[in-house]
Formats: structure tokens, sequence, C-alpha cells
């Protein structure tokens, strides 16, 4: 699975990176996923920061 955040959308929140350190970072005031692949054992954590986003910035696709 491949994460993506929107940086238009993004408002830095950082409620991905409390729910998934494997995969999201802040990259100045906008959170970025650290790798285009997520990790295996990472991938409930980012489903969930997806479902979470306030704004619904970020992508996970398979």
């Amino acid at each position: 699975m491949k994460a993506k955040v929107d940086p238009t959308i993004c408002t830095g929140c950082g409620l991905c990176l409390d729910l998934c350190p494997e995969v999201f970072k802040m990259d100045g005031e906008v959170a970025k996923a650290r790798h285009g692949t997520v990790p295996e054992e990472a991938e409930d954590g980012c489903r969930e920061a997806a479902d979470c986003c306030p704004v619904e910035a970020i992508l996970v696709t398979k």
C-alpha cells in the first residue's frame, strides 16, 4: 500500500503523525509520507490516520 499527503489541502494539524509516526512526518508546516510504500506493520495505523484526517488530505492506495 502507498500513502500520500496532498500539501495543498493539509493543515498541518499533526494528527496523522500522532496516529502513525512510522509513516508520516512533518515537512515544514504540512505532513508528508516518509516513504512511498507503507510498511506492512503500519498499514492499519496509516488507514486510521487517513480516515481521521479532518481535511481528507491523505490518499491511501494499494
